[in-house]
């Protein structure tokens, strides 16, 4: 069976990069950032999503985090792109860069 291009990026990666002030960013715009994640998760369009710690440790209240992975169906890069630049930690100034690309979800 030959699978279209649009069948292939369904999905896209967003990896946020936190810049220096990102942690005293995070608490005030994480109320406002999770609303929106679970908005995807409600409409089944969320795969993953979840913090990069800084340190090999389930405990990040000590060492803080250096980003954010979030993988989810959107119906383009444009429209993933538009979702990532509108998310609270954008406008709170947590990450100094956010990369958006397509991704092939291949296992499980």
């Amino acid at each position: 069976m030959k699978l279209s291009i649009q069948e292939f990026f369904m999905l896209y990666a967003i990896i946020g990069r936190d810049g220096p002030g990102g942690a005293a960013g995070r608490a005030g715009a994480r109320p406002a950032h999770l609303d929106r994640l679970q908005t995807l998760a409600e409409a089944g369009r969320l795969i993953v999503a979840g913090p990069f710690p800084a340190a090999d440790s389930e405990d990040i209240g000590a060492t803080g985090v250096t980003g954010s992975l979030i993988v989810a169906e959107f119906d383009s890069l444009e429209e993933a792109s538009a979702w990532a630049d509108a998310d609270p930690y954008q406008a709170a100034g947590v990450y100094e860069s956010v990369d958006v690309r397509p991704f092939l979800q291949v296992l499980p």
